[in-house]
């Protein structure tokens, strides 16, 4: 018998967090794990066991999206107070806040090289930055409703976007213009991502589905119908030949994408699963949900079996039919005449030691400097410093270890009580709210009166070519 991959497994889970996992990556070196919450909070958490995790503090509302830089020497946030942060993960909280959407940010994403990053928001646009000078490039306006996700291909050359307009639109970053636009009549997509290398893209579908696109020749590949709720979120894994998805089912599923079908269903959270991510090299894949738990599971794709397939169906709850696949790329051969087994593993039905990490906290609060964008779309730092040395030099960057820290490790329950922090925070975001909607007004009032008078110029050119038309046919008559 031919050798086949080893089952994954769920090897450690991470619980810090007080409120459902909205995002979650890796670092480069897959030493550390970056978590965005509706707590408001990012963590950062060491692989290595009794490591302390370290808490950042400094959105206002729920964090949406985290990513580490390519480097590894930066963090990338985005949260619903309508900010992106730069952190340097590290004990200090060095962060950097940029402030250039007027709604929640739904999305952050560094290019391959680290000196663009490209940030989506529920006010329709998607905005890219350089990263070496913190300076707003341009926007990227089609959408017509909020922009949930927005990623860079490999090769930086295209973005891709996908919206509650229940479009998927491909970006060129040279021309700056929508080169390809993928529509859907049922839902939307959640979350969209390009495959390894860049010829096809993936959607998680808010209509339970995950379909895949070769964006060379703008043909629908495969449409896979594997879950019976949203599909939230998906992940590549770097060989580009598997795909693991996250649902509000409950449910993780790895698809076999040269083979087009389902081969397993992990169950190991209690409620929606929102996020879910490989590492850099496929080793580990790690998921989060409402349960506010960090699961991190091992692939073992790249395993042999045991060589008893007994052990290896310890695990296995029940098989099933191959789900119903409506197209499949015919790149290779696919025997669909012999039936197809699926996996099911559900970790809480086994007997196994599962190492719990509820390391150490050590809150780390930030001292940041902000940046807007004036009228010129230029980026201009309003306090402090800002975080260019760090991004230049990652070797400026420790690694964080306990022997590196000198902080006093505090206690999940030492959080700051709702009275502390919640109502100075609460006046500061209100006026902030306040002026960047006289902000939007202003805007509006201005284009308002431009439009106001270029249909004032516009009337007098027609009274005036009326007056001459009136002059010539009383000469003619």
């Amino acid at each position: 018998m031919a050798s086949a991959p080893e089952d994954p497994i769920l090897e450690r889970y991470f619980k810090g967090h007080k409120a459902a996992i909205t995002s979650v990556g890796f670092s480069p070196n897959c030493k550390q794990l970056a978590t965005a919450s509706w707590d408001t909070f990012l963590m950062l958490w060491s692989l290595k066991p009794h490591t302390r995790a370290y808490r950042y503090v400094g959105h206002k509302d729920v964090v949406t999206s985290v990513q580490f830089s390519p480097q590894g020497n930066l963090l990338a946030s985005a949260s619903r107070d309508r900010t992106v942060r730069l952190w340097v993960p590290d004990r200090t909280g060095k962060s950097s806040e940029f402030k250039a959407h007027t709604a929640p940010v739904r999305s952050v994403d560094f290019s391959a090289d680290g000196q663009l990053l490209v940030t989506a928001s529920e006010d329709k646009s998607i905005k890219i930055w350089n990263m070496y000078r913190q300076r707003f490039l341009y926007s990227l306006y089609r959408h017509t409703h909020w922009v949930r996700c927005a990623k860079f291909s490999p090769d930086g050359r295209l973005i891709v976007s996908c919206s509650e307009d229940k479009t998927i639109k491909i970006w060129d970053t040279s021309s700056k213009q929508c080169v390809n636009n993928f529509s859907d009549s049922v839902g939307f997509a959640n979350f969209v991502d390009f495959n390894p290398n860049g010829t096809c893209i993936a959607s998680a579908g808010s209509d339970h589905t995950v379909k895949i696109w070769d964006i060379r020749v703008n043909k629908l590949l495969q449409h896979y119908q594997v879950h019976s709720c949203g599909v939230n979120c998906l992940s590549f894994h770097p060989l580009g030949n598997s795909l693991v998805t996250a649902s509000s089912d409950g449910t993780l599923k790895i698809l076999d994408l040269l083979e087009g079908r389902l081969i397993y269903t992990l169950q190991g959270h209690t409620g929606p699963v929102f996020t879910v991510t490989f590492s850099k090299d496929g080793e580990l894949f790690t998921s989060g949900g409402a349960d506010a738990q960090v699961l991190l599971w091992r692939a073992n794709f790249n395993q042999l079996r045991c060589k008893d397939p007994n052990k290896r169906n310890l695990k296995r709850l029940h098989f099933d039919s191959s789900p119903h696949l409506l197209d499949i790329y015919p790149r290779s051969p696919h025997p669909h005449g012999e039936k197809k087994e699926t996996v099911e593993i559900n970790p809480k039905l086994e007997v196994m030691d599962l190492q719990s990490c509820s390391p150490p906290v050590v809150d780390v609060l930030s001292f940041d400097s902000t940046t807007t964008t004036d009228s010129t779309g230029r980026a201009v730092p309003e306090k402090g410093g800002d975080i260019c040395g760090y991004f230049l030099n990652p070797s400026l960057i420790p690694e964080c270890s306990s022997t590196t820290v000198k902080k006093k490790t505090e206690d999940l329950s030492d959080l700051p009580s709702e009275s502390q922090r919640s109502v100075p925070l609460a006046v500061t975001d209100a006026l902030e709210h306040i002026m960047e909607q006289l902000n939007v007004l202003t805007q509006t009032v201005s284009i308002l009166e431009q439009r106001l008078t270029l249909t004032e110029d516009k009337l007098k050119g027609c009274l005036e070519n009326q007056q001459k038309l009136f002059s010539v046919i009383q000469q003619r008559s």
